[in-house]
């Protein structure tokens, strides 16, 4: 019970809502925790991470996430934007901190920090509890390991309108500080489930619609399925390896995207894209 409590609360420093600090040292315990969410040991400790930038920060609030702390710049404190967003944090039972230049560039871990950094509580979606809808697209990613690409595919699935992405074995982590970033705000817009290979695969079971993914051997044009009318699921393979052969078992139909140059394939997030917007092109209009 002790450990779940503290999954619940987050770090005791970070415990007490509502509070207004001002920080300017880099050894304060608050810096420590907040610096501490860079690394997924204590994210996963903790069930919090980072949201750097006051766009995601205003992404996360509008969407729904729990703010536990924002830290801002005690020197930019009174743009009008900053102050609201500090104020609407306080609202919530946040609390605020207001760090100094070193404090912030210690949290980021950058030489030109944001203006604001949030501290939220991480959100995911059991498999079973995806709402695909008659028609809808989801995306599983089996083993991504690159922040890069997964930030990227989770933007790309909320410009297309997909109700979902499923990380399956052992992938990067999402809430890491490269993958929040990549996403662009998108991470809070796009409902997100975590599960094991075999979870997956007993799940796919009872799965009603297309399944549909890229492998080498594919022999099939990714034009050429009709993904409207039904809910799909695009499986996408790791980047170096691709889709295990289980899984590559489990695909109703594997595709292929043709080449004409010499690459011998395509960056996972662009290969993504291209399914993504080819499975929604009915639905998508101007």
């Amino acid at each position: 019970m002790a450990d779940r409590d503290r999954r619940e609360r987050g770090p005791a420093t970070l415990a007490a809502p509502g509070r207004v600090k001002d920080l300017s040292s880099v050894a304060n315990p608050i810096v420590k925790d907040i610096r501490a969410l860079s690394q997924k040991k204590h994210r996963d400790e903790t069930g919090l991470f980072l949201a750097e930038g006051l766009k995601l920060v205003l992404d996360a609030l509008d969407a729904g996430w729990t703010l536990r702390t924002l830290a801002v710049a005690k020197a930019e404190i009174h743009g009008e934007l900053l102050q609201k967003t500090a104020a609407r944090a306080r609202a919530v039972g946040a609390d605020v901190v207001e760090g100094s230049a070193k404090v912030m560039e210690a949290i980021s871990r950058r030489d030109n920090p944001q203006s604001a950094i949030g501290v939220f509580r991480q959100k995911t979606v059991p498999l079973d509890k995806l709402g695909f809808g008659a028609d809808g697209v989801v995306v599983a990613l089996d083993r991504v390991r690159d922040p890069g690409n997964l930030g990227t595919i989770l933007r790309t699935a909320d410009a297309a309108g997909a109700k979902g992405l499923v990380l399956v074995g052992e992938c990067v982590d999402p809430f890491s500080l490269e993958a929040v970033r990549a996403t662009m705000g998108s991470i809070f817009a796009v409902p997100l489930a975590r599960v094991s290979e075999s979870a997956f695969l007993e799940w796919r079971k009872g799965f009603k619609g297309l399944v549909a993914g890229t492998h080498m051997r594919g022999t099939l044009d990714y034009r050429e399925p009709d993904y409207s009318g039904r809910p799909v699921v695009l499986l996408m393979g790791n980047e170096q390896a691709g889709l295990s052969e289980p899984l590559a078992g489990a695909c109703d139909k594997l595709l292929r995207i043709p080449q004409a140059g010499r690459a011998d394939s395509l960056n996972l997030a662009v290969a993504t894209g291209v399914m993504l917007f080819e499975a929604r092109r009915k639905a998508l209009t101007l």
